[in-house]
């Protein structure tokens, strides 16, 4: 009776601590209803679609930028090496209203830099990192004109953005414009912060809302607004106040020194 009973008992005692345990259970993974799956692929949709736009935003912002200041550098040094070679003696007169750039604009406010003007104000140009002067919907002055309104576009954003701080600009502060021979300096009278888009009146000879009325010798500086968009338009207008000749050095008036 008592060997049965030790028997039982050595039967019955857990195995031994080093034994290795049982493997749990593997549980099926139940399958994802066609709610969850949906959620899941709109979700890496708009994780792409974030990607792309932010992409977008640095392409337009500031890749543009880079290329648009690589190329009017480039236009800009070929108008000044023009102007040298023009300078030579028996050199043909310079043709102004021309595909060329005409000239320089210089505006210590905005902190851009000079900007290079040419003719036209279509997209492609303006792209080029440069200011166009209006030939439509209202023919544009040319500074050397005795009268009128010369009237010039260029972007606020993105492809070089040389007017992106137009709304530093205020009354008395100066603007100049280069050409080969001639510094042109104008001097702010009057901003229209917002306007729209169809508005024509501005560029006119002798620019409505500008408070003047009569013919003189205008600037008019025009670009997009409110900043980052296209809806509406910013506009300053100047009047000429002087020129001075070109020297043989370039020293620019004392309102660029």
């Amino acid at each position: 009776m008592a060997a049965s009973t030790e028997h039982d008992e050595q039967a019955d005692a857990p195995p031994p601590s080093d034994a290795a345990p049982a493997p749990a259970p593997v549980r099926a993974r139940r399958p994802r209803g066609p709610l969850a799956a949906a959620v899941s692929v709109f979700g890496e949709l708009l994780i792409t679609a974030g990607v792309v736009l932010g992409l977008f935003v640095v392409y337009s912002l500031w890749w543009t930028n880079v290329l648009a200041d690589r190329e009017a550098a480039k236009q800009g040094d070929d108008v000044r090496h023009g102007w040298a070679q023009e300078k030579k003696p028996g050199a043909a007169p310079r043709t102004y209203d021309s595909e060329d750039g005409i000239g320089f604009l210089h505006v210590p406010a905005m902190d851009t830099g000079e900007v290079l003007v040419k003719k036209g104000t279509s997209t492609s140009s303006l792209n080029d990192g440069i200011a166009g002067y209006y030939t439509e919907p209202v023919k544009s002055a040319l500074p050397w004109d005795e009268k009128g309104n010369f009237t010039l576009a260029a972007h606020r954003d993105g492809h070089g953005a040389r007017f992106h701080n137009i709304h530093k600009l205020k009354t008395g502060d100066p603007v100049v414009f280069e050409t080969r021979d001639t510094w042109y300096i104008y001097k702010v009278f009057k901003e229209l912060p917002k306007t729209s888009k169809y508005n024509v009146d501005v560029l006119q000879p002798v620019p409505k809302e500008s408070g003047k009325k009569k013919a003189g010798r205008y600037l008019t500086l025009t670009t997009c607004t409110p900043i980052y968009t296209s809806d509406y338009r910013y506009i300053v207008w100047a009047e000429l106040e002087r020129t001075e000749k070109v020297d043989k050095n370039r020293t620019p008036p004392p309102e660029l020194r």
